[in-house]
């Protein structure tokens, strides 16, 4: 009965047409990844060439002044990308994975980002991720819309009830293989992904692939619990798309619009403002003062004597550095804030299965916002590490040629933040469990009066 009842359903012609067309999204999506992945890595060798380049360069030309030199030289960090964010983009299409930095006033550079056409940012890609959270749910909806309502309508349901003995488990069967076909699909999928994105078989891989399931199985119970109303087919089909559409459109929607509500970041605008005015003010102020302002931020350079010319090295960096401090106020506003913004969306996602699967396949593949505000603090370690190194060099006259600067090669950060494993998996399990238990006791109850 299981054959023929799944020949049944794969000979529909619109089902094989959205089976088709799911698949090509998919692969699509797979090779738009493996294309993603390829930038990267192409990214990061063009920096180090150019890091390369750019080095030599500038130490032929500027070979007497060390703060000369350290104006131009800029030397950069990159996020590492892995092999499965090209599964799950995130932010990574929107926030720079490479960092390039002088030893000037950090929080003018800590947001620089490529140009990047505002068209483009805003269609976005079509990630893998999309296809599973979107497109996925759409298939199921319609493979099991009208799975009673249509025996009802057709006037068989009777016959279906006399000649089968349990009805409850030709219900299920009957499930099963239209579930079974999308994750089939799914898994499908999934193979090809592992030799287009080279993804290692690891416990990340696992827990990707097992979030995703759960994200389909989720959308099943979905389906079973409105199909056990004993709607019609019409109800039950807008039933359905209102679901999708309120879980995948509007919730997601209020949620963006009440974070930034409720955290506004007018840290924003002060921090580049008060960096700016911070620095351009000290051309006017007296240099004594500045330096002093800049000791007490190291005192461990409080040896270095006042400058006696208009001009002077150690004093400019000074000037940077006081600029920074001047807006640090307002910069540690601003990340706390967005790190607010980041955790209640979590909080309040674990109530939207959908947003809630999406966040957590970033987190996976560490191309979330968490991630991107991780590379951040990072990136400001990188720069104060850099910064302590040549002041020491510049404050001490070291000439330039004393340096050994094959040593500074393009950094690499590794997200070795923890991921969240059954928490992560927890709010899906109880909506999949809840939706699936209404279900069976509205099939139950119709099972009696049967």
């Amino acid at each position: 009965m299981i054959h023929l009842a799944f020949k049944n359903f794969i000979r529909a012609r619109g089902i094989r047409a959205g089976l088709i067309l799911l698949l090509t999204a998919g692969v699509v999506s797979l090779l738009i990844g493996r294309q993603f992945l390829n930038r990267q890595t192409q990214a990061v060798s063009d920096v180090r060439a150019a890091q390369q380049t750019d080095f030599t360069r500038n130490i032929a030309i500027h070979q007497d002044e060390l703060g000369l030199l350290l104006y131009y030289l800029k030397f950069s960090l990159v996020n590492t990308s892995l092999p499965i964010s090209g599964l799950s983009m995130g932010q990574r299409d929107i926030n720079p994975s490479i960092q390039s930095v002088t030893i000037r006033a950090l929080e003018s550079q800590r947001y620089d980002a490529d140009l990047t056409n505002p068209a483009n940012l805003l269609l976005g890609n079509l990630d893998f991720s999309f296809v599973l959270i979107y497109l996925f749910p759409l298939l199921l909806i319609a493979c099991c819309y009208n799975l009673v309502s249509d025996e009802r309508e057709s006037g068989t349901w009777k016959i279906v009830v006399v000649q089968s003995p349990n009805i409850l488990s030709a219900i299920y069967r009957l499930y099963a293989i239209r579930v079974g076909t999308l994750l089939a699909l799914l898994a499908l999928l999934f193979l090809l992904a592992i030799p287009l994105l080279r993804l290692p078989p690891n416990n990340t891989l696992a827990a990707f692939v097992g979030l995703s399931v759960l994200y389909v199985l989720f959308w099943a119970t979905v389906c079973f619990w409105i199909t056990s109303l004993r709607k019609s087919s019409s109800v039950n089909a807008l039933l359905l798309v209102s679901i999708w559409l309120g879980l995948l459109v509007l919730l997601p929607t209020l949620v963006n619009t009440y974070v930034i509500a409720r955290y506004p970041t007018p840290e924003a605008l002060e921090t580049t403002l008060a960096a700016r005015k911070g620095y351009h003010e000290k051309w006017d102020t007296n240099k004594r003062q500045t330096m002093q302002a800049f000791f007490g931020h190291y005192p461990q350079f409080q040896s270095i004597p006042a400058p006696k010319l208009a001009f002077d090295w150690p004093w400019y960096y000074a000037m940077q550095q006081v600029g920074d401090d001047e807006a640090s106020r307002a910069a540690s506003a601003l990340r706390q804030k967005v790190g607010q913004r980041e955790t209640v969306s979590r909080q309040l996602a674990q109530f939207i299965p959908p947003l809630h699967a999406q966040l957590q396949l970033n987190e996976l593949a560490r191309s979330g916002l968490g991630n991107q505000l991780r590379f951040q603090e990072a990136t400001g370690r990188f720069h104060e590490k850099l910064r302590l190194h040549f002041y020491q060099r510049m404050f001490t006259d070291t000439p330039v040629k004393a340096e050994n600067w094959n040593r500074f090669d393009v950094q690499t950060f590794r997200d070795e933040a923890p991921v969240s494993g059954l928490a992560g998996l927890l709010p899906l399990l109880v909506f999949t469990g809840l939706f699936a238990g209404l279900g069976w006791l509205n099939f139950r109850k119709t099972a009696e009066m049967a």
